[in-house]
């Protein structure tokens, strides 16, 4: 009983750690895409965005 208690607490922790990394690495990818892109490109994006989620921006 305890070695399975053991292998599911690593297991759920291994499983933590993994969403933690896919979440930076989503997170520095889309830094470097914004960082990369074309200014209005970026504007565009995010006013579109903000306009479908009903949002007002100006």
């Amino acid at each position: 009983m305890a070695i399975q208690a053991i292998s599911r607490l690593a297991g759920a922790e291994s499983a933590r750690l993994l969403s933690a990394a896919c979440a930076v690495l989503l997170g520095f990818g889309l830094v470097l895409a914004v960082g990369f892109a074309r200014v209005d490109a970026v504007h565009n994006a995010t006013h579109d965005t903000r306009h479908s989620a009903g949002f007002p921006c100006h």
